[in-house]
């Protein structure tokens, strides 16, 4: 950072935000001990994003981003500014995370991409990035990449150790020195990670579920080989001998595995936090063709400038936003807006980005480019959204906060007063091992790994996916749901409702040569028609086919002349509407439909009325979202009388419908009702959802949507059925009921457990078997998901 900057920001009279990334955090009380170091600043406060490790920070005058840096560093943790540049030891340690590149940076997107870690320490402070940001990013868990083969030697070396420890009947002379030497790297290198990033915490005097398990671990590895060392012949007739205390490697390994699991898992899922906005942005043209001097050249989009004026061939997307110029064409702007609807666009009307042009031939004026364009400001919407979403609620952690402290001192506790009151070393360091080894969190480890992969199988079985167990917590609390009309209460896809005859030409007829003119034609209301008439029989031959883009179309079909397109295209030809014609007109539009003029020999025949038609589930499963207790909103972009329509025919409430939003009016809407008090879900599919997703307590995108839907969700289901919005709700309720049940008795039993050993009641073998109990109870409770739905 300049000086010049920092001399701005102080001298800036106002409060400003601040985003930054953090690299080290593991758990909720990272979370809190960040946001709490942060607001002992003065006029500081700090929203930390645990999944994102990000944090906004607001900031007053007279406080610098050094400052902010600093602050975050002294806590433990890495950070650097959200703008600033990665290193490139950083950007290849990313592994599927986004770079900071040109096409993802803050020139097209408004910001940097999402997903690249934290630097390591800020410029200046003489610490070498490349050298130690890798091996601090293990530490506290790394990615998926990282952490995957520290997850498979784990489980390779942990099932045999499990087996001859657990079953007699494979125990072999010597077995427990065997045993040892399989656990001994699973709790060294496999374990790296809580052992280091207990350490760095102890460092800033702080404590975290990796803390208990660093030493839970540890002391139930150093037990058993304390005592196999003491004693070499323990195992030598194959079981333990009476009055040898018994070996615990077993418990080491398996505590090892199943964290390292849970883990992997969290890692996967962050390493895709940058995917909504890579996909989002990649929907632009990548070329325009510019006139420059009256001659055609292509050129990047990202040289474009204000007011160059580019060429759209039929069929080429828009390559910036901009005024048409020149040409009459139709423009699909379902990749931006979701409807279905194209947009008939001449001279003076407005275009936008990454739009699809389906006819005519465009010249267009670009008004905005780069960050500015509507895409851009969509990825915008998008980062900023989910960079709003608090913190993962993940209850073990919170809960470790105080647990953890607290059986430390108690095992502090229990050795001390065992030695003072007894005298015997031996015992109270028998004592002080069985608290530790009835307090290690193996059932808490297995309590959300093992509930969320059955509830999330099971799901996957239902066509369902759940990007995590944060998803869990956000179903549990929702209250009203927004859908999106287009694609999710609908089909997304224009069809012919209604052939209405307005003269003698029958509607057979009628249907019959509208799908003729139609059938030279690109325009995608054009499709329809010809698709339904083909669907009743073969079309006749067409002659001499004219159209006008944004007008309609004229051919000779049977020596008839027919015309097919808006009221202006049939007066240009000389057709006259009558006003009876013009009432039937308003009719259809009152029902919501999308009606097409036919004439035939300079009159005018007919009107052919096209609906976006209703999923033929969409009223049972919006009842059923009832019966969940969530309010279902219909939010579209169509007019009023479309929506209400709609509305009206699935069982939503008149009062309950947004209609006309825009893009923007989107994420507003969820916004407001956010305000008004409301725990808000979003199901949607297309581009312009995508914020709306993102800033929704719940995000729920429909498989048959875009990539960039389905990525800012929380929640994909992989069908076009609403009702299975309403089915991943209840799965996701009852996956979130099955892991609080299952940390309630991991909890249970080591608030049972811990004071029984502490008074030396329970000696470690107890314990050991004490904690494979618990652990065989979260499995079976588990394992109760997979016959959710049958």
């Amino acid at each position: 950072m300049s000086a010049s900057d920092i001399l701005s920001q102080t001298t800036n009279p106002g409060p400003r935000m601040v985003e930054i990334d953090i690299e080290g955090m593991t758990c909720a009380s990272c979370v809190s001990r960040v946001e709490r170091k942060l607001g002992k600043l003065e006029g500081v406060s700090a929203s930390v994003n645990l999944p994102l490790e990000t944090a906004q920070v607001t900031v007053p005058a007279g406080i610098s981003d050094q400052q902010i840096l600093d602050t975050v560093k002294a806590t433990g943790y890495k950070a650097r500014l959200k703008n600033s540049p990665a290193s490139p030891a950083m950007k290849h340690d990313a592994g599927p995370h986004l770079a900071h590149d040109s096409h993802l940076g803050a020139a097209q997107a408004g910001g940097p991409a999402r997903g690249d870690h934290a630097n390591g320490d800020h410029a200046g402070h003489g610490e070498s990035h490349e050298d130690h940001s890798h091996e601090d990013h293990m530490a506290h868990g790394g990615t998926a990449a990282t952490l995957r083969p520290r997850l498979i030697l784990a489980a390779i070396l942990t099932v045999p150790v499990f087996l001859v420890s657990m079953f007699p009947a494979l125990q072999f002379p010597h077995w427990g020195w065997v045993a040892g030497v399989l656990t001994l790297p699973v709790v060294t290198w496999a374990a790296w990670p809580f052992h280091r990033a207990a350490a760095i915490n102890a460092r800033h005097f702080a404590s975290t579920m990796d803390t208990l398990v660093s030493i839970g671990v540890s002391a139930a590895f150093l037990f058993s080989a304390v005592e196999l060392a003491m004693d070499p012949m323990m195992t030598e007739h194959g079981n333990a001998m009476a009055g040898h205390a018994p070996l615990y490697f077993e418990v080491s390994a398996v505590v090892v595995t199943f964290l390292l699991l849970g883990r992997y898992l969290e890692a996967k899922a962050k390493a895709r936090a940058g995917d909504a906005l890579k996909a989002l942005l990649s929907l632009g043209a990548k070329e325009a063709t510019v006139l420059r001097d009256g001659v055609e050249v292509k050129i990047p989009t990202a040289a474009m400038e204000v007011d160059e004026i580019f060429v759209v061939r039929p069929g080429e997307k828009i390559a910036t936003d901009g005024v048409v110029t020149d040409g009459t064409s139709a423009v699909d702007t379902s990749l931006i807006t979701g409807e279905s609807l194209p947009v008939d666009v001449t001279p003076g009307d407005s275009v936008t980005g990454a739009t699809i042009n389906t006819s005519g031939r465009l010249l267009v004026k670009a008004t905005r480019v780069g960050s500015e364009t509507t895409l851009a400001q969509m990825g915008k919407l998008v980062s900023a959204a989910q960079a709003s979403k608090a913190p993962i609620a993940r209850l073990a952690d919170r809960i470790s906060s105080v647990f953890v402290p607290i059986v430390l001192v108690i095992a502090v506790m229990t050795f001390v007063l065992w030695l003072l009151l007894s005298g015997d070393l031996q015992a109270a360091f028998t004592a002080a091992v069985a608290v530790l080894i009835i307090a290690c969190p193996c059932a808490l480890g297995l309590a959300t790994p093992v509930g969320l992969l059955t509830g999330t199988g099971r799901a996957a079985q239902l066509g369902i996916l759940i990007k995590g167990p944060q998803v869990l917590e956000d179903t549990r609390t929702v209250d009203t749901i927004v859908l999106d009309k287009t694609g999710t209460v609908t089909e997304g896809r224009l069809s012919v409702v209604e052939t209405i005859p307005l003269t003698q030409v029958p509607a057979d007829e009628l249907l019959r040569l509208a799908g003729a003119v139609e059938s030279h034609s690109e325009h995608p209301i054009a499709h329809a028609i010809v698709e339904h008439a083909r669907n009743r029989g073969s079309l006749p031959e067409v002659l001499d086919f004219t159209s006008s883009p944004g007008g309609g179309v004229r051919a000779l079909i049977e020596r008839r002349i027919v015309l097919a397109g808006r009221a202006g295209w049939l007066k240009e030809n000389g057709v006259e509407i009558t006003a009876a014609a013009n009432a039937e007109l308003l009719t259809q539009q009152q029902r919501g439909t999308t009606a097409i003029w036919v004439a035939v020999d300079g009159e005018a025949a007919g009107l052919i009325a096209l609906k976006d038609t209703i999923k033929s589930g969409s009223k049972a499963a919006i009842a059923k979202l009832k019966e969940l207790g969530l309010r279902p909103i219909l939010l579209t972009g169509d007019n009023a009388s479309v929506a209400a329509q709609v509305a009206a025919a699935v069982g939503i409430a008149a009062e309950d419908v947004f209609a006309d939003v825009l893009p923007e009016g989107k994420v507003e809407a969820v916004k407001k009702l956010q305000a008004a008090g409301a725990i808000v879900a979003m199901a949607g599919d297309g581009v312009n959802d995508a914020p709306a997703l993102a800033q929704a307590d719940l995000g729920i995108a429909m498989g048959s949507g875009t990539d960039v839907a389905i990525e800012a969700a929380d929640l994909t289901v992989m069908g076009s059925d609403l009702g299975q919005v309403a089915t991943a709700i209840a799965l996701s309720r009852r996956t979130l009921g099955t892991i609080k049940v299952n940390l309630f008795w991991a909890f249970f039993y080591n608030a049972v457990g811990i004071p029984v050993a502490a008074f030396g009641l329970l000696n470690p073998m107890i314990a050991g078997a004490a904690m494979a109990a618990s652990s065989v109870l979260v499995v079976a409770n588990s394992l109760r998901l997979r016959r959710f739905g049958r």
